[in-house]
């Protein structure tokens, strides 16, 4: 397909979605499973209009899944308004850390015994499908930075940890397989991979936040200074937040999460009242100029944070189009053997719930939550990244075709099942709350 055909294809797809969006909610549809059949009907079982083939263009969509995950992920931390003190947050923190290692484990224990692969390729595997991504069903993504939903809060806090938390297994299982340096009896990976990587990463991204954020409100409070192209400064504090922590060797991924978190607590707290809602700035927008509501020194922080997280909503819907519609492209059965289909279900059905049972054990949440956040662990465009990381860092190709095939599949389906079962039981769920 030529670059014209691209963009006459893009750009009609794009209207499509906006003319019709409204209609899907009366079906337990989501857009993302447009895109991805879109994708499918234009991969090789379809026109063969795409032909992108993941092992040999890897780079290609390790760049492409890296720009969406951090976009998606400062995002994430954008939306959460409530300080880490607040109890709400163990739950994504143990789903996060807890869940995220019984995953990886479940996983390399069905990779080595039912798939016969070694046990560097089966943790590898682990790490690539145990990341959640609730941006792909956007029901039970938080629904503005007040939310104080536990089913919403507890996914969407998981997914923008555990993007990152997959690293260290990552890095381990590539260690085992010969392509990463992990040092006498691991001692380099859990040193530098698994403490320093994590624990800089989140650092970096903090004080990175908190510094421009603090910078910005003084310069447009104090001078009448620094408003306007908020989206430069939505990608400037992404960019330096990224680019810092992979320079002295931590996880980016968490950087930009925390840098979002951070630039959310100083709107908290530099915002009247520090209440659980942030002010509406389209009110606001109502009631004066963009210089004089960005320039307030009351109404500056929530028009700094609300715009930020307006433009970086925009950007990651594109990205979604994007990587959804090339992975429905790259579905062909030329890396999967039938005999591992078994794998998809066992996934969902046994080894998220397993997980999820063990990382939220002693907790007091009902059944019927601990059922649903068991059923949304929602797989995406992270695997896509991890598993392109990868094969660009030296997984063998003999193993790098499975593990393709296996997390393709694994992404399609989440796709399919979760978005069309994820308007119907949200009613159910919200119904049960209420006779509750």
């Amino acid at each position: 397909m030529s670059f014209d055909h691209w963009f006459l294809l893009l750009g009609g797809l794009l209207i499509a979605i906006a003319l019709i969006s409204s209609r899907l909610r009366r079906f337990p549809l989501t857009t993302t499973i447009l895109y991805l059949l879109v994708g499918f009907a234009l991969g090789p079982f379809g026109a063969g209009a795409i032909r992108i083939d993941p092992l040999r263009q890897a780079g290609l969509l390790e760049r492409l899944t890296e720009l969406a995950v951090i976009i998606s992920l400062f995002t994430a931390g954008l939306k959460f308004r409530l300080p880490l003190r607040d109890r709400l947050w163990a739950l994504p923190f143990r789903l996060a850390f807890g869940s995220m290692a019984v995953t990886v484990g479940l996983i390399a224990l069905t990779g080595t015994v039912g798939l016969g692969l070694p046990l560097g390729a089966a943790i590898l595997l682990g790490a690539v499908l145990a990341p959640t991504d609730p941006v792909l069903a956007s029901d039970v993504q938080l629904e503005h930075p007040g939310d104080r939903h536990r089913l919403r809060f507890s996914l969407t806090g998981e997914a923008g940890l555990n993007d990152g938390t997959a690293f260290p297994f990552v890095m381990l299982g590539l260690g085992l397989l010969g392509a990463h340096e992990i040092g006498a009896w691991g001692w380099r990976w859990l040193v530098v991979d698994v403490v320093w990587a994590i624990l800089a990463g989140l650092a970096i991204g903090f004080i990175l936040g908190t510094l421009i954020g603090r910078v910005v409100l003084f310069l447009r409070r104090e001078h009448k200074e620094a408003f306007g192209l908020d989206d430069f400064l939505a990608l400037g504090l992404i960019g330096l937040s990224y680019g810092a922590a992979l320079l002295v060797h931590s996880y980016g991924f968490l950087a930009v999460f925390a840098a979002g978190l951070a630039l959310r607590r100083i709107e908290r707290l530099a915002s009247p009242g520090d209440g659980d809602e942030p002010p509406d700035v389209r009110e606001m927008a109502a009631a004066g100029s963009a210089e004089e509501i960005a320039t307030d020194p009351e109404k500056a922080p929530s028009y700094m944070a609300q715009a930020v997280l307006g433009f970086n909503e925009q950007v990651e819907r594109i990205f979604e189009v994007g990587v959804v519609l090339l992975v429905g492209g790259m579905l062909f059965l030329r890396y999967l053997p039938p005999g591992a289909l078994w794998f998809i279900p066992l996934l969902f059905l046994g080894v998220r719930p397993v997980a999820v049972a063990v990382g939220l054990a002693g907790t007091r949440l009902p059944r019927r939550e601990k059922g649903m956040i068991a059923w949304f662990g929602i797989r995406g465009i992270g695997s896509i990244y991890y598993l392109m990381y990868a094969i660009e860092h030296g997984l063998p190709e003999d193993l790098a075709g499975l593990l393709i095939g296996l997390t393709l599949t694994a992404v399609a389906a989440s796709i399919l099942v979760h978005g069309i079962s994820v308007s119907p039981l949200m009613r159910l769920y919200e119904k049960g709350e209420k006779k509750s």
